[in-house]
């Protein structure tokens, strides 16, 4: 995400929403992202992903690196696990 970003000048959350966006085959099989922000500057951050358009190397880019089984780990810290269930 980061490498795209720094070559795009976009934030890495920006290349994000524009990978989900660019999923979709245009045929009612679309992934619609959903954001969440607390502020305007990262709402138009967010709408801004949308004019985003990468390229069919950067898509399998981070197809590869985003493929489900090269994420693994915990979901939290350990910190945050010993909230869990408590």
């Amino acid at each position: 995400m980061r490498a795209i970003a720094t070559a795009r000048s976009v934030k890495p959350g920006q290349v994000a929403l524009a990978w989900l966006l660019g999923k979709g085959d245009g045929f009612g099989v679309d992934i619609v992202p959903i954001p969440g922000t607390k502020r305007r500057q990262y709402l138009e951050e967010n709408i801004a992903a949308a004019a985003l358009k990468l390229d069919a190397a950067e898509m399998a880019a981070l197809d590869e690196a985003l493929a489900p089984g090269k994420i693994s780990g915990p979901r939290y810290g350990e910190r945050g696990m010993a909230m869990v269930d408590r």
